[in-house]
């Protein structure tokens, strides 16, 4: 296989990665680090830097539609960075000492059960009652909808929060955002309705991503031939994902997304326990 047709599947992959990443909140990472390990070999260190590059430009194109829209809780997420991005210099930090079929093991595990989140029902009811935290943190907030504007309240701030650290550290130690943890805290565990979850989490994933990204680039586990082609890919299907989200049942996209990711864990797990990597 040449430079040029390495690029050019390189190039669609990444724009359905980008795609569904932008639609379920989880970012791309997820389909890219077991697309260039397990099909085009390279090494999962190098995946997980060019994955992060990756999760920076989904976050990036779906980010700047969401925001344009009003559905993304802006001031909650930034809050919430503060948890995701001190725990993702410490999983970018952990990662270079780490084994890599303990890698492969532990994405393999995190990715069933981000199909697991992604095929579970959503929270689509929004909360009237918050916490104290939230009124005193002016969380609070409303997201557009075809028949107005709908006010939500978040609940267990701190809970959220915790959690969010754990994804940090997952998406340091992976490179693959940790969506499924973020869409978790917002939406099961604050309270707060789907669609402003998923836009959020895609909202927050750049920032997480490029704190850990810094760590990989200064060891040099990030290749311009593979990240050059892998965003561009990603970013054009972060803006498509981005402008159907609001006109598509997600649900059969969830169910089927769900079922091809479980897959891909099983055959990460079994390469990793089996010293294929």
């Amino acid at each position: 296989m040449n430079i040029l047709i390495f690029s050019v599947i390189l190039l669609g992959s990444a724009y359905m990665a980008g795609l569904l990443g932008s639609i379920t909140g989880l970012g791309g990472g997820v389909i890219l680090i077991p697309l260039l390990t397990l099909i085009f070999h390279v090494d999962i260190r190098y995946a997980i830097g060019t994955a992060l590059l990756a999760s920076i430009a989904n976050s990036s194109g779906a980010a700047t539609a969401y925001i344009k829209e009003g559905i993304t809780n802006i001031r909650l997420g930034m809050f919430l960075e503060i948890a995701t991005t001190a725990g993702a210099v410490v999983g970018a930090l952990i990662a270079v000492f780490m084994p890599v079929n303990a890698i492969a093991i532990l994405l393999g595990v995190v990715l069933i059960f981000s199909a697991a989140m992604t095929m579970r029902k959503k929270n689509v009811h929004a909360e009237q009652t918050g916490s104290k935290l939230s009124y005193l943190l002016k969380l609070n907030s409303s997201y557009p909808t075809p028949n107005g504007e709908v006010n939500y309240k978040l609940k267990n701030v701190g809970g959220g929060f915790s959690i969010m650290l754990v994804a940090g550290v997952l998406s340091g130690l992976l490179g693959i955002g940790s969506g499924a943890l973020k869409v978790l805290a917002m939406d099961s565990t604050m309270r707060i309705p789907f669609k402003v979850s998923t836009t959020t989490s895609n909202f927050m994933i750049g920032v997480t991503a490029a704190a850990s990204a810094v760590v990989y680039l200064q060891r040099g586990y990030i290749d311009p031939g593979i990240a050059f082609p892998v965003i561009l890919g990603v970013l054009g299907g972060a803006f498509t994902g981005a402008r159907i989200l609001t006109m598509i049942n997600p649900t059969t996209l969830r169910i089927i997304f769900g079922v091809a990711i479980t897959f891909v864990a099983i055959e990460m797990i079994y390469n990793g326990l089996h010293h294929q990597f």
